[in-house]
């Protein structure tokens, strides 16, 4: 039976009354609050939340008036003309939008708006996304969703907010989400957020849970302050394997699970026991409001309210290889795609079978410019590409770890269990060669040999095999535990060490956020130095997450020795 935690909620006690449980407790907490024949109330919402759940809480008070911010939109050729040059004729890539909200609002259609909330007072309601920026209410209420449950949604037909495309390319649609709709949604969220009286979580529609906003601050604050989790979920893919359905004690599927993003905050949620309640928020709600505490001081001075480290799983246990890609150069990513950094990873071994291997830079006699007119000719032709007359083969065996700066070709071979850490910007992979198979829905999967030919780095064997290839080296040996650094490389920003803890080792966090994962052993426990937080226990293969204000903190083995891979950004 797996002690894997596929639900991890913080207990929050003494608090069940500052939380309130479905439609009908929230319009009767909500309606108390707004006495009298004239109130505004400004229901702020970001872009995926069921229109038809905000309008039902809206009803139940029965407002004179039902404001939609919807209805201030630009339409046609206006917004076609703003999203071209974002989106682009890409399926996976557009280019990142670093404007607001308004750029998309009709002027003159939100001077309407105002004049008519302005002038026919009585009961009046503004909901949307984008609310609380068309007037102050006498209450305004944030409700939230995570980018999961999002994508979730799209694959269920909900369109895109602002085009109406419900039969779109998933694919498109998740790129709208990323390089436009959720970066103008954390920008209206931050700062609503900051002024709101009520927080609604909105991932289940029949399920709604309200917060008060001091109960909202406390639930960040202790995040930012001791250890925690954000929730992992699992996709499918086609070359998926069978690792993490035992592992992390998941039903199997006709299509196997590929992935486990149980450490992106970016995409993870937070959970919350209050007093029985389980209440789920977007991580990224702690990256924006507490991002010094959390990232460390310098980190943030360094990319800002972004959470600039990821873990996930790999998992082709009984599955088929991943594609053969490449990541874009820091240059590359920023002048094609307007991201300020790139996706430099590594790919820690966490299991192996005796055909497991990593593909990794290229042989020695490799000519690029002939490997790429013979990838073309496979992409074009439907023929073959002889990978491995080009890339290395390495076997691979389990607590390896190899280094994959931007540039270097790769991918995990079947039958490998890969814990792959990396720099934040996930979406950013180049796929050269897909092995000639088609993706679950039975299209071909995107190939970019136009991008990727353009940053390939010339990473031979033997430069590879010294440098990429367990670059380890004892920092500290002592009779309690092991300190190694295994890297990353040096061209890379993130520092990864492994810890091999017979009794108990004392981690020093380097004044960044810190990542970690039990990759061996059954159970450990994270400890406070001062007693700031309560003991934090940890099970096999849970990724974990210390905000950089907890400093020096110990890690204590439980059950045998056992293996603690920590990440941490050098500052």
């Amino acid at each position: 039976m797996t002690s894997y935690d596929r639900k991890p909620a913080k207990r929050v006690p003494d608090c069940s009354r500052q939380v309130w449980h479905g439609i009908a407790q929230i319009q009767d907490c909500l309606g108390k609050r707004l006495s009298g024949d004239s109130w505004r109330l400004v229901i702020e919402c970001y872009p995926g939340v069921t229109e038809a759940v905000v309008q039902t809480i809206a009803a139940g008070l029965s407002p004179d008036v039902i404001f939609c911010t919807r209805d201030i939109l630009k339409e046609g050729e206006q917004l076609e003309t703003l999203l071209a040059p974002v989106l682009t004729e890409d399926r996976v890539f557009g280019r990142m939008f670093y404007g607001d909200l308004m750029d998309f609002v009709d002027r003159e259609k939100l001077a309407q708006m105002q004049c008519r909330i302005r002038t026919e007072g009585g009961k009046q309601v503004i909901c949307g996304f984008g609310a609380s920026l068309v007037c102050q209410g006498d209450l305004l209420v944030c409700v939230d969703i995570s980018r999961w449950e999002i994508q979730l949604r799209y694959r269920k037909g909900m369109p895109n907010y602002l085009t109406d495309n419900p039969g779109e390319d998933l694919l498109k649609k998740v790129k709208q989400g990323f390089f436009l709709e959720w970066r103008i949604g954390d920008k209206v969220k931050l700062s609503a957020l900051k002024q709101m009286d009520y927080y609604i979580d909105a991932n289940h529609d029949q399920g709604l849970v309200m917060t008060d906003r001091p109960l909202f601050e406390r639930l960040l604050q202790i995040n930012a302050g001791e250890p925690f989790r954000t929730v992992p979920y699992f996709d499918v893919g086609v070359w998926g394997g069978h690792w993490m359905e035992e592992v992390c004690g998941l039903e199997p599927r006709k299509d196997n699970y590929a992935w486990n993003f149980d450490g992106v905050p970016e995409e993870n949620s937070l959970l919350f026991n209050l007093d029985g309640i389980t209440l789920e928020m977007p991580a990224m709600n702690l990256v924006l409001l507490h991002p010094k505490e959390l990232l460390g001081q310098k980190v943030y001075a360094r990319f800002g309210a972004e959470f600039p480290i990821r873990f996930d799983f790999l998992d082709t246990m009984g599955g088929q290889n991943l594609s053969l890609q490449v990541h874009p150069s820091a240059e590359y990513i920023r002048k094609q795609f307007g991201m300020p950094y790139t996706q430099d990873e590594s790919y820690y071994i966490l299991d192996a079978r005796e055909d497991s291997c990593v593909y990794l830079g290229l042989k020695e006699e490799t000519d690029i410019s002939q490997m790429v007119e013979a990838l073309e000719i496979a992409q074009r032709d439907g023929t073959v590409f002889d990978a491995e007359k080009y890339i290395n083969r390495l076997p691979a065996k389990k607590h390896d770890h190899f280094l994959i700066p931007a540039g270097t070709c790769h991918c995990s071979g079947k039958n490998t269990m890969v814990l792959e850490i990396s720099a934040t910007p996930y979406i950013f992979t180049f796929k050269l060669w897909d092995w000639g198979r088609l993706g679950l829905d039975g299209k071909p999967r995107p190939v970019h040999i136009q991008h990727g030919k353009h940053v390939i780095e010339d990473r031979r064997s033997r430069w590879v095999k010294e440098n990429l290839v367990n670059a380890r080296r004892t920092i500290q040996d002592t009779e309690a535990f092991t300190e190694e650094h295994t890297g990353l490389h040096e061209l890379e920003f993130i520092e990864t060490r492994c810890f091999t803890i017979r009794d108990r080792a004392e981690i020093d966090g380097h004044e960044s956020v810190n990542m970690l994962n039990l990759v061996d052993g059954k159970v450990c426990v994270v400890e406070s130095l001062d007693g700031s937080f309560e003991d934090y226990e940890v099970h096999y293969a849970e990724t974990f997450i210390v905000p950089a204000s907890v400093g020096r903190y110990r890690v204590r083995a439980v059950e045998g020795e056992i293996k603690v891979i920590q990440a941490y950004v050098r500052v």
